[in-house]
């Protein structure tokens, strides 16, 4: 016979079975809802019975409630900590929306006035106000800490918490002394949340905040309905993301930039193929700002403009594509900012354009910072080219570095799983590469171990003596790709791990082991064979946008037409063919179809001078091929670009007219010379003509200018690095003076 439970039992089972209808009659009240989502119930019971609670949740999954309604059903204020005064403002605007008083929610952060200051305080003491928004610069100022000592606290939540550590996508130092001024003021049950945190992050959070013993609510980082899909960004970047947005038509949507510049340029030209497109970065004063903020979330622009570093913190539930115009940091900074797209379980499609240029531009960003701070970003830097590289279901790869396994074998919705590329067999690929681990002692990260495999000779192998082991260049027959590849399919099947406490080095698991002493199968997916070779283009359709990264022109008939035509015109001019065009401009000719000397002017590489010196026979002929293979030009293809309005070309351009020296004009800008040769390049070979004569005079012998003009003269390219080995005895700055000159005198 069952016997009776205890008087405590039924207490507590009483106690919450009422705060249990509490909360949805709360739920129910103010915000319209009869059933929570996943996790929330139980989060909020944990921090409703004083629990220090950690939530790890991605974007979409309703974090924000989790602390909403606790703070509404408690008595006291919650004081939210929150690194985004843009989020803030959205998140207040909300709340107030929710409740018949504004006062129930307010901010307190830089971009308040005094007064408004003081009328924020004033509701805080009356207790109207059950949350108050505060940004961490703002918490630490002794004024507030004063102020917040003297008034009923309910709890502490800290948002977007993956800032507290280093190894987080957007490490705030403030963030830091989190802890100590909440022990200053009151110390009461703190929530922290974040929809990005590593294991690594996730202790580091935790220790930081204090809260070790926290309870810990994990919801599954996978979001089924979006679809992720990496390009290699090439020179026609611009033209595929407007012909992608103008096709989605009035859908929400947001570019991610990597410069406030890019994000003010590139919103103009959305705004000039008539897309209602409009900026957001933090350059920009907060009246604009939140103008634009307000005109995306009421629909008035369609798509945001925005940069990475800032975060845009705008709870807007029907973003149905994030495009990534250069690659993020972190993967956690990029699933964060995807985790925009389709908050509200609709289609989200998530584009990146991806090149190893601009890693080395981020990597170029960390010098002159700590050196652990630059070891810890060069390997999230890493994780990100291993996410954009992969020909694995990219889903799997992005679970993965959160800690979770996905063992779906095609999630159909990323572009490696609608393509799968073939599978072979590495097992013994795999025993040679756990060998050499074991060699190196687990001692080395993955860019030491593939030198170490294909047998480089790097100052650090010398420097260990690892040149001198057996197991030294056993991976030599393979590219190095072929071992990133396989070490990256590898750590995701379990064979091994990073030791991400001492910065990505590789260590051997227990399957990694046990796989040595038995081998079984191991396949890994093979990456198609370079695909820049023209011979291979083949279209059926005239009209089709080149491939991202195929590195030919959509139309190889138009293309070949053109060089033919090229040659013609180089004969009669007696200069070399590149001089007219580059091949780089031919294919882009090849893939928009200019047939107005106003169009050609849009062709990477063509200026007015050069459109109007060479253009007309060109445009002629590519009218007539349009017109015979009945092309079909759609308006809402072709990219209308906006004015330069480039202040430092025009200053060049007038500077040299003034005959300034060079290198004196390099340092007045805050450039390096080779900097400046670069703009110069630029502007010469967009068809600007300018003489540098009187500079290359001062500083060049006759003879020697003489010698390099008359190579360019005489060859078919005007590459670098060809010219450098043909002309040994002169120094690459030299070399690209004269190409200067040359270019302007016979091309412009």
């Amino acid at each position: 016979m069952c016997q009776p439970f205890g008087d405590d039992f039924c207490r507590r089972a009483i106690c919450r079975m009422k705060e249990q209808d509490h909360l949805y009659k709360g739920l129910k009240k103010y915000f319209g809802f009869d059933t929570f989502k996943g996790n929330q119930e139980a989060i909020m019971q944990s921090i409703l019975s004083g629990k220090d609670t950690f939530v790890l949740m991605p974007t979409g999954g309703g974090k924000s409630l989790c602390y909403q309604l606790p703070a509404l059903l408690s008595e006291g204020t919650a004081i939210i900590i929150s690194p985004l005064i843009a989020l803030m403002k959205n998140q207040v605007d909300a709340m107030r929306n929710y409740s018949e008083e504004d006062g129930i929610a307010h901010f307190l952060n830089s971009s308040l006035g005094k007064q408004e200051i003081e009328e924020v305080k004033k509701d805080v003491v009356s207790a109207k106000t059950k949350m108050l928004y505060v940004a961490p610069e703002s918490l630490t100022k002794q004024e507030n800490i004063e102020f917040l000592r003297n008034i009923k606290i309910s709890f502490y939540a800290v948002d977007e918490a993956h800032c507290i550590s280093e190894w987080g996508h957007d490490f705030r130092p403030e963030y830091r002394r989190i802890r100590p001024i909440i022990s200053e003021i009151c110390p009461r049950p703190i929530i922290a949340l974040t929809a990005t945190a590593t294991p690594k992050v996730q202790h580091d959070i935790q220790k930081n905040l204090g809260m070790n013993e926290a309870v810990l609510y994990k919801s599954s980082f996978n979001r089924p309905n979006l679809h992720y899909e990496v390009k290699n960004k090439t020179d026609q970047i611009d033209r595929e993301i407007i012909k992608f947005i103008l096709s989605q038509g009035r859908k929400s949507g947001i570019v991610y930039c990597l410069s406030r510049k890019k994000v003010d340029d590139f919103a103009e030209i959305l705004q000039a193929n008539n897309i209602r497109a409009l900026p957001y970065h933090a350059g920009m004063d907060a009246a604009n700002r939140s103008n634009n903020q307000d005109a995306f979330l009421m629909e008035k622009a369609d798509v945001i403009v925005a940069t990475i570093a800032f975060g845009m913190g705008i709870d807007k539930p029907d973003v149905r594509y994030v495009i990534h115009y250069d690659i993020p940091k972190s993967l956690e900074g990029y699933y964060q900012e995807t985790g925009r797209a389709g908050r509200d379980g609709g289609e989200g499609r998530c584009i990146a354009f991806y090149s190893r240029k601009d890693l080395q531009k981020l990597e170029r960003f960390m010098q002159g910072k700590p050196v652990s701070e630059q070891e810890i970003g060069k390997q999230l830097l890493l994780e990100t080219a291993a996410y954009a590289e992969t020909s694995v279901c990219r889903r799997k790869v992005l679970l993965h570095y959160f800690g979770e396994d996905y063992h779906e074998p095609n999630c159909a919705h990323c572009d490696n799983c609608l393509n799968p590329k073939k599978k072979v067999e590495a097992k013994e690929l795999l025993i040679t590469l756990l060998e050499a681990i074991i060699a190196l002692k687990e001692k080395q990260k993955a860019d030491y171990l593939v030198d170490f495999l294909v047998g480089k000779e790097s100052s650090d192998i010398e420097t260990y003596g690892h040149n001198e082991l057996e197991e030294f260049g056993s991976g030599a027959d393979e590219e190095a790709s072929t071992w990133e590849a396989l070490i990256r399919q590898a750590l995701l099947d379990n064979y091994l791990r990073k030791d991400i406490e001492n910065y990505g080095i590789l260590k051997i698991t227990k399957k990694g082991k046990e796989f040595l002493k038995s081998p079984v199968s191991f396949k890994v997916t093979k990456d198609d064979e370079d695909e820049d070779d023209m011979s291979d283009l083949e279209s059926d359709d005239s009209d089709v946008i080149a491939s991202a990264g195929s590195g030919g022109a959509a139309d190889p008939v138009l293309f070949s037409m053109m060089k033919d035509l090229r040659k013609k015109i180089s004969k009669k001019l007696n200069v070399p063919p590149y001089v007219i065009f580059q091949p780089s401009s031919l294919e882009a000719m090849a893939t928009s179809y200019p047939i107005t000397l106003d169009e050609l002017q849009n062709i990477p590489g063509v200026g007015a001078g050069k459109a109007k010196r060479y253009g007309k026979e060109f445009v002629e002929l590519i009218k007539k091929h349009v017109e015979e293979n009945d092309i079909t030009r759609p308006e809402d293809l072709r990219v209308k670009t906006v004015a330069n309005k480039s202040k430092l070309k025009v200053s060049i351009v007038q500077a040299i007219d003034r005959k300034v020296a060079l290198d004196d004009l390099a340092e007045s800008k805050g450039i390096d010379f080779n900097e400046m040769l670069s703009e110069v390049e630029a502007i010469v070979y967009s068809g600007t003509k300018i003489n540098i004569d009187y500079f290359l005079n001062e500083v060049m012998d006759q003879d020697v200018i003489q010698d390099i003009y008359s190579y360019f003269k005489e060859t078919e390219t005007d590459d670098l690095e060809k010219a450098q080995e043909e002309l040994s005895d002169y120094t690459d700055t030299e070399i690209r003076m004269v190409r200067i000159k040359f270019f302007s005198d016979m091309a412009n």
